[in-house]
């Protein structure tokens, strides 16, 4: 017998190991997958109720797809999943997961904001995978809550929705509201869902199933720290990177920043040159003007309103600086 052929045929007692909850009903968990979702996010999400399945030897959990109009949805793989419309979602739904892509003019299809206030009203759980929790605040389901989404998601959001504050965050369960940072935050997230309803024995088990042995908590970071990121260990140095990338929209100057990691300015050039190899100045410019592109192919702002939230002084500056770097105006890059 192959492992796979073992675990259908655990009788469900078995999914009770000690420390572990009785078998419960099954729950039905909906999928609202947006045109270009992120395939491995949503893999990440469905294998583990899959595999709790099996080795609790019956139906815990039922996955049920949806989209605004029902039928295949092309993720970003260019997989096909089929759907059902959203508004033919049962009320028997115990949670509904958002799972977005990188798209934000596929976030607010038609239909569907009324459709996940509804469901919300109804009782039903609401998530949301990668980018899903933009959806979400855009059907103002999360306010006074707290959520996370994929870091390079954050910004646009921000801008969008200026009174919520995402947490930076591998997954966060508030309540009826949990969502994730998409990749393989998902397989953490599904372990603590399932650890809430069959006990963290039997979620255990179901890590192992995936080799998934280093389970993330859920304030884990979703991206590497900045030593790792930039290769370095400078105490000072690292002090300031980070607060370059929380004052992007009121840059400091050379002297404030020197001042805040207590080095001189003569230091300060010397280390950005020694282990970055660029100025202060041009190392800022790029941190902005990476943050200025996220909003560019993430966000509705106009071009003014990026340059002003990036800390450039007019647009006609922020397009010549954007250009230096990327090749192209602002206007170009997002009409591409």
């Amino acid at each position: 017998m192959t492992a796979e052929t073992q675990s259908k045929a655990m009788p469900a007692a078995r999914a009770g190991q000690p420390g572990a909850k009785p078998v419960p009903a099954t729950q039905h968990i909906g999928f609202m997958l947006l045109p270009d979702f992120a395939l491995m996010s949503y893999a990440s999400a469905i294998e583990p109720l899959r595999a709790a399945n099996l080795l609790a030897g019956q139906p815990i959990y039922k996955v049920l797809n949806y989209s605004a109009t029902g039928g295949n949805v092309l993720s970003s793989s260019g997989t096909m999943v089929p759907t059902t419309p959203l508004s033919q979602a049962p009320t028997s739904l115990h949670t509904l997961f958002v799972c977005a892509g990188g798209h934000p003019s596929q976030w607010q299809a038609p239909g569907i904001l009324g459709s996940l206030r509804k469901l919300a009203l109804w009782g039903v759980r609401m998530g949301g995978i990668s980018s899903g929790a933009y959806v979400l605040a855009a059907a103002g389901l999360l306010g006074q809550r707290r959520f996370t989404i994929h870091w390079e998601h954050a910004p646009a959001l921000i801008e969008a929705f200026p009174d919520l504050e995402p947490e930076r965050a591998r997954f966060v369960i508030d309540a009826d509201r949990i969502t994730c940072g998409g990749g393989v935050a998902p397989l953490d997230m599904m372990h603590a869902m399932i650890a809430e309803n069959l006990g963290s024995d039997f979620a255990t088990r179901v890590s192992d199933w995936y080799l998934h042995t280093q389970v993330g908590q859920s304030g884990g970071s979703q991206r590497a720290s900045l030593a790792e990121r930039y290769n370095l260990h400078h105490p000072g140095l690292l002090r300031v990177l980070e607060k370059m990338e929380t004052t992007i929209e009121d840059p400091k100057t050379r002297d404030e920043m020197a001042r805040f990691a207590r080095l001189s300015t003569r230091q300060l050039d010397r280390l950005f040159d020694q282990h970055l190899g660029k100025s202060f100045l041009e190392t800022y410019r790029q941190v902005r003007l990476e943050h200025a592109h996220k909003l560019l192919t993430q966000s509705a702002l106009t071009i003014s309103e990026i340059a002003f939230a990036t800390g450039f002084s007019n647009s006609s500056h922020f397009s010549r600086s954007y250009k230096t770097v990327y090749g192209v105006k602002p206007s170009e890059a997002r009409r591409h």
